[in-house]
Order: C-alpha cells, then structure tokens, then sequence
C-alpha cells in the first residue's frame, strides 16, 4: 500500500453509505487520512478551518448546497481556492456538466458508480503531483533562503567597507540633499547623523572657485549627465562650526533605467596638512 500518510482528503457526500464506502475504499488502498463532511456547507467549513487538507473528493447532487455551489466558494477563498477537486456524479453525466466542473477548477470529473482502480490511481497521481509540488517548494525556498543570507552577508561587508573607510562619503539624491553617510563624514563635519541627513549639500560644500556654494548642483547634474563622473576636484567642507577643511572631491553618477541620474556619490579625502607643490 502506497504510503501518503502526510496528505489529507475530505471526502463529501450527504449519503453516509457513499461516504462509508468511499473511505473503506481509500482506506484498503491508500495509507492517507481521511476527513468526512456531510454537506458542502460543512465541507467549506472545514477546509476554511484546517491547514491541512490536500485534495478534496465532491459528490455533487446533494440538498441546500450542491457540490458545484461549494466548490465555487471554496475557489473563491483564498485559503482553499488552490486545493485540488475531484467531483464525484451519479446524476450529472452529460458533457455541459462536465465542462461546467472543470470550468469551476475541478482538477477532475468523475462518474459513479465508481471505477475502484480509476478513483484510486487518480488520488495516487494527484498525491504524488502535489508531493513532487511540495519538495520544488522545499528547494525554491531553501535557494532563496541561501540567497537571502549571501545578500545580507554582502550588505554586512559593504557597510563595513563604508564604516571603516577613512574618507568622508555622502550620497545626494538629485536634489543635492544627503540621504546617506558615513562615520568619516561625520567626523569631519562635525555632525551627527540625524542632523546631516536632509541636509543640502551646498549648506556643507564649496568649491574653490565657487563663492556661492549653493548655486552649483544644476552644473554638477549636467556635467554627471556628459561624463558620469568628476574626480579630483579640490574644495572644502563646511563643518557645524563653520569651520572650512579642504578637500580632494570626486563625484559619480547613478543613474535609473530610464538614464536619469537617481543618486550622486561624493567621496571626499581630508587634504588638512597637505600643501601644493
């Protein structure tokens, strides 16, 4: 007897003959447990409230609620909309209702009485499909798991690399305001990081030559847009006590799918002690 004792089926009949029959028959052919309901009603209750049914077997001329009525709530709802249904028929054997099952979701549509090898070897496949369903699961998650901790074991280098690089680094969003630092950042400037996040760059920046420091980003972005990168430029930091130390600046684009610049990089050497040449 196939082992499939880590699914579950419900079986739904309101005739408690049929169902009698029908767990006798999985019972002597498939080691699975085995969930009763009387009524479509108490099948979609069920389902609603257990985690663990994998198939479902639906007779569907029964009172009040017929099996087509209830599998069309079940596959509405999203906790069981994706379980499989096979429906089970006496009455409705004509090809429309056929379609009519199938275009509900049924998995399959079968005809009573029941063919004891067909319902059986049917159930066997549908386990093994959702078993074979389960361990590529098992893998993807298992892969993104793996993926997951590569990314933020990267993360963890790259922010270690940021933290203890000995130059100032600042990300500008398009607008010139700081959205990112680093402790040597400052350091230099004198600043915590609350206070210089948000910041503009033009309150904390000046180029040699440029005595309106405030006035420079629209140049940076159409230089950034031409070349990308600009390296090598001296100038100084403004520190929280007004304090000028000069600076070695390069800057670098990045930019969106579309070729916008979306960020700036700026990284900055402390040129204090240095002298020209």
């Amino acid at each position: 007897m196939p082992d499939h004792s880590n699914f579950t089926l419900l079986i739904v009949d309101d005739n408690a003959a049929n169902l009698y029959s029908l767990r006798s028959l999985i019972s002597s052919h498939l080691h699975a447990a085995v969930i009763e309901a009387d009524s479509g009603k108490q099948a979609i209750e069920i389902a609603s409230e257990r985690d663990d049914i994998d198939l479902i077997v639906l007779d569907i001329q029964m009172p009040e609620m017929d099996g087509f009525e209830a599998a069309t709530l079940l596959k509405m709802r999203k906790k069981t909309r994706d379980i499989p249904i096979i429906f089970l028929t006496a009455a409705f054997k004509t090809e429309e209702f056929q379609q009519r099952g199938y275009d509900l979701g049924a998995a399959d549509y079968l005809l009573k009485p029941i063919d004891d090898n067909q319902l059986i070897n049917k159930l066997s496949t549908y386990f093994r499909l959702i078993e074979k369903e389960r361990n590529l699961n098992r893998v993807l998650e298992q892969k993104v798991a793996e993926r997951t901790e590569q990314l933020h074991l990267a993360n963890q280098h790259l922010e270690k690399i940021l933290n203890t690089m000995g130059e100032a680094l600042l990300v500008l969003n398009r607008e010139g305001g700081v959205t990112r630092t680093n402790p040597a950042a400052l350091e230099m400037l004198g600043y915590n990081e609350d206070e210089l996040i948000g910041m503009s760059i033009g309150d904390i920046f000046e180029e040699e030559s440029d005595e309106q420091a405030k006035a420079f980003l629209g140049t940076w972005l159409e230089a950034l847009i031409r070349t990308g990168a600009l390296s090598a430029i001296e100038a100084a930091f403004i520190t929280s006590t007004e304090k000028r130390i000069p600076i070695l600046f390069s800057r670098t684009a990045i930019n969106d799918n579309a070729g916008e610049v979306e960020e700036i990089i700026c990284i900055a050497k402390n040129m204090s002690g240095y002298h020209k040449l």
